[in-house]
């Protein structure tokens, strides 16, 4: 168990039974890729592959991306798919928590890549084909990698975060820097009494969580004035254009390099701005660096960014943080649409995707303050024990407790 904590568990009443479920995951695949890549790919063999259903309690389907990374691990992949658990139960998703890890260069080439998550679809059909797994992508994945995998399974609703000639959902691509945009912009106004364009943002990371998180801020006339990737960074106080920064990430590859002064990803947690925003990967928030946060608040765009001892010093400094089962569930709540209508063949047009989100986000939103207010508990721990009573009351439903 990782994401609960004693408080927690007294809070809503959970018994030994419902915690045993939910302290080890349902299942964990581990399996090996047996494809060759050439050499010049660089990649090792074979190729390591974790899936990873937390609970199944509100599925099945479990839900969660593809992570195809060098480093990631089975460990780091069952807390990615516990999270998974409490976000899909915070929004009120009828999915359980999944994750799956490919453990390969998150830089390779598209026809490298296609052919390990070919591979990766040929040794999980049953659970694709069935409806226990449907995957998205996530870090290292894109729209391409799943239109790989509806390429094998022939069926629509086995996999989310398509290409929309296909079945994707218009906006899903966007879909969660849509919702940690939106969910920015309440929290500015909920805890720092202001707009947008009256604050400093600084966001750490600039892939697609990054990225259109800027892009939707600057249209909500944000001023974001430091922005940094894994290569290097840039900062304007003035604001950066985050139109020019795109292009230069295209044509460059990173941040690096960009009109201004560079910076690094540890001095823009040091930066003098109201809202940070890790978009990124997880644990860049940690003891060492909590501490030097000047941010009056903090959104988390990635999964895990922030360590538990982060979060202790974060709460004793005063500074106010909304989790990532909250901030940046605009993915799954979008994929919900996806796997819906992949059903029901039926189709949506790009504002009603956004109009879902920022509906159902804010109303969640909502829920987690009323409920952080009363207990009088930080916002983490009220979105997980909201989450964990929905859990609990769907295991009461189901006679498993």
């Amino acid at each position: 168990m990782m994401l609960l904590n004693e408080e927690i568990v007294r809070l809503v009443g959970m018994n030994k039974k419902a915690l045993m479920l939910l302290s080890e995951p349902d299942r964990v695949i581990h399996f090996r890729l047996r494809r060759h890549l050439p050499a010049e790919y660089g990649v090792g063999f074979p190729v390591h592959v974790y899936v990873v259903y937390h609970s199944a309690a509100r599925g099945p389907p479990c839900k969660g991306g593809i992570r195809m990374s060098s480093d990631v691990t089975l460990e780091e992949t069952i807390q990615l798919a516990e999270t998974m658990t409490y976000k899909c139960a915070l929004m009120n998703l009828p999915f359980g928590g999944g994750k799956a890890a490919i453990v390969a260069d998150s830089q390779l080439p598209p026809e490298a890549k296609e052919v390990l998550v070919r591979g990766f679809a040929h040794e999980i059909r049953y659970e694709l084909v069935s409806g226990n797994y449907v995957p998205a992508p996530d870090l290292g994945t894109s729209p391409r990698e799943m239109a790989v995998i509806f390429g094998e399974t022939h069926i629509r609703e086995s996999v989310t975060g398509k290409p929309v000639g296909i079945g994707g959902l218009p906006g899903r691509e966007e879909a969660t820097g849509y919702g940690v945009a939106t969910v920015t912009e309440h929290a500015v106004r909920e805890f720092l009494g202001s707009e947008l364009s009256d604050v400093t943002i600084g966001v750490q990371g600039f892939g697609n969580v990054g990225s259109w998180t800027c892009t939707f801020l600057s249209k909500k006339g944000a001023r974001i004035v430091t922005v940094t990737d894994i290569k290097g960074g840039t900062i304007n106080r003035d604001g950066i254009d985050i139109e020019e920064l795109k292009k230069h990430v295209a044509q460059h590859g990173s941040i690096a390099g960009y009109v201004g002064r560079s910076l690094s990803n540890e001095e823009l947690f040091k930066s003098e701005v109201d809202v940070i925003i890790p978009a990124a990967i997880g644990g860049v928030i940690s003891k060492e660096n909590a501490g030097e946060i000047k941010a009056k608040l903090i959104i988390e765009g990635a999964n895990a960014p922030t360590t538990k001892k982060a979060d202790e010093i974060l709460t004793q400094k005063g500074v106010t943080l909304v989790p990532d089962i909250l901030a940046n569930a605009g993915g799954v709540v979008a994929s919900y649409d996806e796997w819906r209508k992949g059903k029901s063949g039926t189709r949506t047009k790009r504002e009603e995707t956004y109009a879902t989100i920022k509906e159902t986000l804010l109303d969640v939103f909502g829920e987690v303050l009323v409920y952080a207010s009363k207990e009088k508990i930080s916002l983490r721990k009220a979105a997980l024990a909201l989450a964990a009573t929905r859990l609990l009351d769907t295991m009461e439903g189901r006679g498993w407790i």
